[in-house]
Parts: structure tokens; sequence; C-alpha cells
């Protein structure tokens, strides 16, 4: 049997755009203890945190952060993974909490916020972001910048934004080992846009 032949692509057609990231990817994605990459009860663990706010200012109550970083040490190999499954049902239980494997993934709450806690990753002052909302058409890449890490001052991406721009992607302080980071999906006149990453 023939197969029928396709006709070619019109060129007068305008490319058509792409679909929006959200919402389904809150239900397929997220697991438990996803924002528990550091191993249970390690003495060097941080956490961060923050919230995700629209272009109104308004926070986005289901945007899914994901996290990705060097182990302490520097390493960028990874380790397998340490999701524990349910021996009946097949689902998931949550990390075995010994494991660090430098991945996270967790949904704002009701009020747009998120945590995670991790261990100070290696090599770089930084914990790599995707985020992932509602009305975007691909998810978005930024850098929560630790504020107490080495290096700050000598980070390349850092040192080419103006002043404005840079203290968008630079954790505040709020006490020993927390850090908090907001991500600004635009502009709202009182606050820059997160700088977000192009890796195209």
């Amino acid at each position: 049997m023939s197969r029928p032949t396709l006709p070619a692509p019109r060129a007068d057609l305008p490319p058509t755009p792409s679909q929006t990231v959200g919402p389904f990817y809150g239900y397929a994605l997220p697991f438990p203890g996803g924002g528990d990459i550091a191993p249970t009860g390690h003495p060097d663990t941080v956490a961060l945190h923050g919230y995700v706010f629209d272009g109104a200012g308004t926070p986005v109550p289901d945007a899914v952060i994901e996290v990705w970083q060097p182990t302490p040490d520097g390493s960028r190999t990874g380790v397998p993974g340490s999701m524990r499954r349910d021996p009946v049902t097949g689902g998931f239980l949550g990390r075995d909490g010994l494991t660090f494997t430098g991945f996270g993934r967790v949904t704002t709450d009701a009020d747009g916020h998120f945590a995670v806690r991790t261990l100070p990753p290696g090599g770089v002052p930084y914990v790599s972001l995707a985020v992932f909302a509602r009305g975007l058409l691909h998810h978005l890449y930024t850098r929560a910048y630790l504020h107490d890490a080495s290096g700050l001052a000598a980070d390349p991406l850092l040192a080419e934004l103006p002043a404005g721009r840079r203290a968008t992607l630079v954790t505040a302080p709020e006490r020993d080992g927390v850090h908090r980071f907001d991500i600004r999906l635009q502009g709202d006149g009182q606050h820059e846009e997160t700088v977000f990453l192009d890796f195209g």
C-alpha cells in the first residue's frame, strides 16, 4: 500500500505560537519530598525559599520550581536517583533521606511560596532554577546566587549586569542558613523583573 503524499508547507502562513506550559505540569511533575535535597539532618543544610510573583505583583499559586546544582565538592556527575517506591502501588514515597542528587522540584503553595532544603553548591556561588508557570510559553531559567557565597564579585554574569538587575539574582539573608529569593516573572513598576537566562 502506498503512502499518501503530504502537501508542502505553505510559506505564506506565519508560525503558530507555543502552548503555555501549564497548568497540567503541577499534577505530573511534583513528587513527595521534592524540596528535601539535603540528606536528613546534614549539618550544612541551607534553606532557599521565596515567592513567585506575576507582572501585577500577585503571587502565583501554581508554579513549579526545579533546582539544579553541583555537590558541595563541585562534582556535576550526579548519583543515581534517591526516590523510593511503594511496593504495593508502585507510587512514589519520596526520597531516601540519604542521597544528595543536586536536583529538586517543588510547587508554590496558595500564597505563591516555595522552599527547598539543600547544601551549598561547590565550585559556583549559585543554584540554578527552572520556573514553570501558567501563561508561560516556555519554562524560564535563572540563578539564585547565595549572598554569603565566595566568588560573587568574580562571577562573569553578575559582573556584566547593572546593579538593579544584578540584585534580582542574589538571595537576601533572613537568618543563619536561610536565603530568601523571590522570582518576579515581570516587573511591576516597583520591582525589577528577575533576570532570566537564554540557553538557545
